[in-house]
């Protein structure tokens, strides 16, 4: 969560002027050649800026260079295609020398490393063409291990061989079966045509090994792309000084300059595009999040954790993005208003999908809060509030403030006689400290919501100070792994408050930790201005806490009543990144919980048991179980007829997610009568106004929801 708010001035000007003083304490000690080079300075500046101003400080020592060495190592050749473990034995000479590079100034390592992976690079790109020239036969029995993390690095050159065959032989065999499964659907097509007596093109069919030879000029293709995108050596630079900031956590981040332009275009919130912010992991780009509003948002199929494989302008030729960096893929798939793009993706469950996006501007109406009425068949009115993410007028502009509107959306439904409110943060990844302070607020008189420590040790207990209570009814919040941030410290202050009941997942995504972004150009003394730019530096300053003195980094919140969800075989959250800070407690705050408390035991009670008469219910916890077993089958037929037939159960598996939806009883959700005033009954208006429940009729979550509130009447 990046949160302007709460910097505090002449904290913020403490940190700067430790940076400062690194930068300039490695410009005063110079390397072995009299005059420090951009190297030097870079990462002598980070790590000594870090030392001092991280939250959590590391020590510069044996145990350091081993953490840098690993993940460098993991990103280095994540999937063990080029290094062999003799290359590897060399490398680990240097695992405990990097604390002493950076204090003599030099980089031994770095440069050993591009020279082995580029004199490696050669060498497989010659051998890929060697593989390639000749067909693969996919009728034989054979796998391979597609978690890499499983995977070693090859012993031999042969045993390298070996793996690049097979490697090569899978990508060729995924494109082999696109192809089939695309033909399939244009026979489909033109069968339906047919039988509704409609004219239809019908494509001359290719045949198999007519398949396989297209397929193999595309994999061709696309490692010549990859061996010719060697990175130069800024690049090379900017990713290991990234390395050595992400070994502090996950979100210490090292952006270099045109990096950092797109990080800022992102805070902007212009977009033109898709909607969708991108991350590198692990050899591929992955969707972080879906921007509200955006085109994805309305399209609906994308989803954050799903990773782009492919991506075509149209209809034309899909362009290979895997292995590439986010600078290059983002061009291909930002775009022009009203431009079409198709992404192949890999979901979480292993399935692979064709996901259509018209781009569009983010409607910037729909990223804030909205409201709506759940008319229940017993004749109660129920609200249902929806918060995207935590906007906030930073710059006293007049803009929108999610609290604000929050405030507005509770007077409205208090207004129309609900019996009680669900309010949805899914999805909700953050944003405003100050906006969740002042939410928290609207449900609950005046007292500390959240506690923020920094590496000082000083605590600042943030209040609110309003002793008025917006909405005093019965109240759920919906979370999933997805909520984080600013979402799980309102939840938590209504869980620890016992106000209200957290329903949802198992637990909340579990950032617990606020962000500075500082620009290093401007640490530097005059004298180094001939080697900017450098960059900037994301780094972790503070931490929260909940009232109850628990934080909510790690853990997240702990759902009151869980419910089986898509995402409950997933391990996803802040526990599953590279060396995430860890869970502690500090001094509770003097605090009152909420006098009305719901009975817990008995709304759990309840719950379980119509849960458990649900068959919605009971389809998508057994969905759950078949999609955590196979999350853990990485061993993949190199047989084409046998993938074909598990990727074909893989996409039914998937697909039973939307059915099971369809099977719920539907909530009638509908307007506001003060928005239908407001829109001056214009019924064209009133239905784009509810585009933001598309789909919650028949979401069974929030039906339990609203059952969970009714047992409160």
């Amino acid at each position: 969560m990046f949160s302007p708010r709460l910097k505090i001035g002449s904290y913020a000007g403490l940190v700067a002027a430790v940076f400062g003083l690194a930068s300039y304490r490695f410009y005063e000690h110079s390397g072995p050649q009299g005059a420090p080079g951009k190297e030097q300075i870079l990462v002598g500046t980070i790590v000594q800026g870090l030392s001092q101003a991280h939250y959590q400080p590391e020590r510069i020592d044996d145990a350091f260079s081993k953490r840098v060495f690993d993940l460098g190592l993991k990103r280095l050749d994540y999937r063990k295609k080029f290094l062999l473990q003799s290359d590897v034995a060399q490398l680990m000479k240097y695992q405990t020398d990097i604390d002493d590079e950076i204090k003599r100034g030099t980089h031994e390592l770095l440069d050993v490393s591009t020279k082995l992976m580029t004199e490696r690079t050669k060498q497989m790109q010659a051998l890929a063409h060697e593989i390639l020239a000749k067909p693969f036969t996919f009728d034989n029995e054979e796998t391979i291990q597609t978690d890499f993390e499983k995977a070693t690095f090859p012993a031999t050159s042969a045993d390298q061989r070996e793996q690049w065959r097979k490697l090569l032989k899978y990508e060729t065999l995924t494109r082999v079966a696109e192809m089939m499964d695309e033909q399939d659907k244009r026979h489909d097509r033109v069968k339906v045509a047919s039988l509704a007596k409609e004219p239809a093109t019908a494509e001359p069919d290719r045949t198999p090994v007519q398949m396989e030879v297209e397929a193999r000029k595309r994999v061709l293709k696309y490692y010549d792309e990859q061996f010719a995108d060697q990175p130069d050596a800024n690049e090379v630079l900017s990713n290991y000084a990234n390395v050595i900031a992400n070994t502090y956590d996950p979100h210490t981040e090292y952006f270099a300059p045109k990096v950092k332009a797109e990080f800022d275009e992102q805070l902007t919130g212009q977009f033109e595009g898709i909607g969708a912010s991108l991350q590198e992991k692990d050899g591929l780009i992955y969707v972080a999040d879906i921007i509200p509003g955006s085109a994805s948002s309305r399209q609906g199929e994308l989803k954050k954790g799903d990773a782009i494989l492919r991506v075509a302008q149209g209809a034309a030729e899909p362009v290979s993005v895997e292995g590439w960096h986010t600078a290059k893929a983002v061009p291909l798939i930002k775009g022009k208003k009203g431009s079409e793009v198709r992404l192949t993706v890999k979901k979480a469950d292993g399935s692979t999908k064709v996901i259509s996006i018209i781009r569009d501007v983010v409607v910037l109406e729909e990223t804030y809060a909205h409201s709506a009425i759940i008319n229940d068949p017993s004749g109660v009115k129920i609200g249902y509030l929806r918060l995207p993410a935590f906007y906030a007028d930073f710059n006293d502009t007049g803009a929108h403030s999610s609290a604000a509107d929050v405030k507005t959306e509770l007077a409205k439904l208090t207004a129309e006689g609900v019996k009680g409110v669900v309010f949805d943060l899914r999805e909700n990844g953050g944003g405003s400290l100050n906006d969740a302070v002042e939410m928290a607020g609207l449900f609950l008189p005046s007292g500390p919501m959240v506690q923020v420590h920094d590496s000082r040790g000083t605590t600042q207990v943030l209040n609110d100070k309003d002793p008025r209570v917006q909405y005093s009814g019965p109240l759920v919040v919906l979370v999933n792994k997805h909520s984080a941030s600013a979402s799980e410290i309102l939840a938590a202050a209504i869980q620890d408050y016992k106000r209200g009941i957290i329903m949802g997942t198992t637990s909340t995504y579990g950032k617990g930790t606020v962000q500075r972004v500082i620009d290093l150009d401007e640490t530097l003394p005059p004298e180094l201005a001939s080697l900017k730019p450098f960059g900037s530096l994301k780094f972790t300053m503070q931490k929260f806490y909940r009232v109850t003195g628990g934080s909510t980094q790690f853990k997240g919140v702990a759902s009151d009543i869980v419910l089986p969800d898509i995402y409950s075989y997933l391990d996803q959250g802040e526990k599953e990144s590279d060396f995430p800070l860890k869970w502690d407690e500090i001094k509770p705050a003097s605090y009152r919980p909420w006098d009305d408390q719901p009975n817990y035991a008995k709304l759990e009670a309840n719950s379980k048991a119509r849960v458990v008469a649900n068959p919605a219910f009971q389809q998508m916890n057994e969905l759950v179980q078949t999609l955590r077993k196979r999350k853990d089958e990485t061993v993949v037929s190199l047989n084409l007829t046998k993938y074909r037939a598990f990727q074909h159960q893989l996409k039914a598996e998937s697909d039973k997610y939307e059915a099971i939806q369809k099977t719920a009883t539907p909530l009638a959700l509908a307007p506001l009568n003060t928005d239908r005033t407001a829109l001056g009954g214009d019924s064209v208006k009133v239905n784009r106004s509810m585009r933001f429940t598309r789909g919650l009729n028949k979401d069974i979550t929030l039906g339990e929801a609203v059952n969970v509130i009714k047992d409160q009447m």
